[in-house]
């Protein structure tokens, strides 16, 4: 959890709840007209006027959504922010506050949380957001953190997961797989380990993908990027549980059909090598994988000259009549329904 080997630990009961809220929150600074109020009242106070307030909160649970032996805790509150960030900008909406709660065994001394809402800090600057309110309490199963993330938006902008029709060119940012590998190769380490605790890993050759996994980006300036580009998505979402799931999602909540072409999918070259190495197929991961936190959206064929030829933009299919059904059309040109195998928050075997 912290790699000095003897270092100062400072018991949380020292402190009490509002002692420790106070104590790791004092760096945060105000960014925002919108926050009226922050940490240090009963609640916060927010004022958004004439804007649509998004709202959105995740829970990251240890041994379930992240294993501190290979997580630094200053990545962890990073990326528990950007998690929650990510959600929002698939409204195409701007994220402007967040609350953080924590629940924490005593295992944990206060330095640990002090890296812990490092991360959340600099994410915040990072991110340009608030951090407004939160709230602390004991755990005897471990760290357990909540952030529910806020967000504003002007009505006319707002993007849903059901505005996709058919036509509609089926957009994906960025690459995707890198996050799931970079998971295994922490895996695949750390059983080294339990087996020679001598031995120290290189990894050079996996730090894209292990970034990927440990301090992901929320794709802020994809809506910024499309803003300027005038273009409105016609449907969009974050791919967080792998993109055969969150296609599905779209067609399903937009009652269409989808065809996704297997040889346009945007894979990193050390995703395809590191496949390779584990003889995994990269487009399994690519549709399976998960935690890429980039954004699949849909747009109107009349938008696609606005698009075309950006590097942050991929056009990888296009959605279809609900009758034909969800399709991956194979390298081979065979079509083969799309079937969600990504995360599900709740099998506890995956």
């Amino acid at each position: 959890m912290i790699e000095d080997k003897n270092p100062q630990r400072t018991s949380l009961e020292n402190l009490g709840e509002f002692g420790l809220i106070d104590h790791l929150t004092k760096n945060f600074d105000i960014k925002h007209k919108s926050t009226i109020k922050s940490i240090g009242d009963d609640a916060a106070i927010l004022e958004f006027k004439n804007k649509q307030i998004v709202v959105t909160t995740d829970l990251l649970i240890e041994n379930v959504h992240f294993d501190l032996s290979y997580v630094p805790l200053k990545h962890l509150g990073y990326k528990a922010v950007v998690v929650n960030l990510s959600d929002v900008y698939a409204m195409n909406a701007n994220a402007t506050q967040i609350t953080v709660s924590i629940a924490v065994s005593n295992r944990f001394p206060l330095e640990a949380l002090e890296d812990l809402y490092a991360g959340i800090e600099a994410a915040a600057k990072i991110y340009n957001i608030d951090v407004v309110g939160g709230d602390t309490t004991s755990s005897t199963t471990g760290l357990i953190i909540s952030v529910t993330a806020i967000g504003e938006v002007d009505e006319k902008n707002v993007v849903l997961r059901s505005g996709a029709k058919a036509n509609d060119l089926v957009v994906v940012t960025g690459d995707i797989g890198a996050s799931y590998m970079g998971l295994q190769i922490l895996e695949r380490e750390k059983e080294v380990f339990k087996v020679n605790p001598q031995n120290q890993p290189d990894l050079s050759m996996y730090t894209y993908i292990i970034e990927r996994q440990l301090k992901p980006e929320a794709r802020k300036d994809i809506v910024e990027l499309l803003q300027g580009l005038e273009v409105k998505p016609t449907s969009m979402i974050d791919i967080s549980d792998g993109l055969s799931s969150e296609i599905i999602h779209l067609c399903k909540n937009s009652d269409v059909g989808v065809e996704l072409y297997e040889n346009k999918i945007p894979l990193d070259p050390q995703v395809i090598s590191t496949c390779e190495e584990f003889n995994i197929d990269s487009t399994t991961i690519a549709l399976n994988g998960g935690e890429d936190y980039e954004l699949l959206m849909t747009i109107s064929q009349e938008d696609f000259p606005r698009i075309k030829g950006n590097p942050n933009l991929t056009v990888i299919g296009y959605i279809t009549e609900k009758s034909r059904g969800m399709n991956l059309i194979t390298r081979g040109e065979q079509a083969v329904p799309i079937i969600a195998k990504g995360w599900n928050a709740l099998n506890d075997k995956e």
